[in-house]
């Protein structure tokens, strides 16, 4: 890792300052929700490092999800970071870039998640997936509203017969309106409410070995437009359509463990010390 080049990045106000005029607007304005996707968003070298270091499957402790709305790894561990993912994580938290923030998206007020709540590393094998989605809406230890996600990919010579792909889909979920692929240095940032359906919904086709590979962040403020308040909840998962399966795979269950669960426990006790006392 060339560690000397990485501590030695710093982002540019000037630059950022430049991105957000020249964007703000088609951010607002964009379908189905607001959002912006900036190819060659940050130095290359930068980027070229934390590819380097990136964790492989088996070489950190992933947060392993395997279930039917989701089969990918996670970590938001700043122990498990390596230093230069580390650095740039901790930048893009930082009051240079939440002023951009503020200026792209017209948030005010916007507050970085120092936690990495749900965020930091993302990685899917071949065959993994996300299904549809709306984030979940309040930071529990914070108790902030989520407003924006932030993904930064990191996939190099990634082609659109892998997939992989970024949706967006339309409130009513009726059709994607915007497929973004995953490739090396692009940025997506949008809004997040309980209606900006997004995800990659179908099994990543990869040649074997390889991963998808991002970096995410999500920011939050203190309190949120009237139209967008609801009751807190935990990500929303949405069908594509009737035949698509989003429920929780229930655990197979013995006989044994089917009786046990019909059982009174004063009963279990009471077997258990004739047992002990024959």
């Amino acid at each position: 890792m060339n560690s000397t080049a990485t501590t030695m990045f710093c982002l540019d106000p000037d630059y950022l300052d430049n991105l957000a005029n020249k964007y703000s607007q088609v951010y607002a304005e964009a379908k189905p929700f607001p959002h912006i996707v900036i190819d060659n968003f940050l130095p290359e070298s930068v980027l070229n490092t934390i590819l380097e270091e990136f964790p492989k499957p088996g070489e950190i402790n992933w947060r392993k999800f395997d279930a039917a709305t989701e089969k990918k790894l996670a970590s938001s561990s700043e122990l498990q970071m390596p230093e230069a993912t580390r650095l740039l994580l901790y930048q893009l938290n930082s009051s240079t870039f939440i002023n951009f923030l503020e200026r792209l998206t017209g948030i005010d007020g916007i507050i970085p998640d120092p936690h990495f709540v749900g965020g930091g590393l993302h990685q899917t094998e071949r065959g993994g997936y996300l299904k549809i989605h709306a984030d979940f809406n309040r930071h529990k230890k914070l108790h902030l509203d989520r407003r924006l996600n932030l993904l930064i990919y990191l996939n190099k010579n990634w082609q659109e017969e892998y997939g992989g792909h970024f949706e967006m889909w339309d409130r009513d979920m009726t059709q994607c309106e915007k497929k973004v692929l995953p490739i090396f240095n692009r940025c997506v940032v949008f809004n997040t409410t309980d209606f900006s359906y997004h995800g990659l919904p179908d099994p990543i086709t990869c040649p074997e070995g390889w991963t998808r590979k991002s970096l995410a962040l999500y920011y939050y403020s203190n309190g949120r437009p009237p139209e967008e308040i609801s009751d807190g909840h935990t990500t929303l998962f949405k069908a594509r359509n009737e035949g698509e399966s989003i429920k929780k795979k229930l655990p197979k269950m013995t006989g044994k463990i089917f009786l046990k669960k019909l059982t009174p426990p004063i009963l279990i006790d009471l077997i258990n010390l004739l047992i002990k006392k024959s």
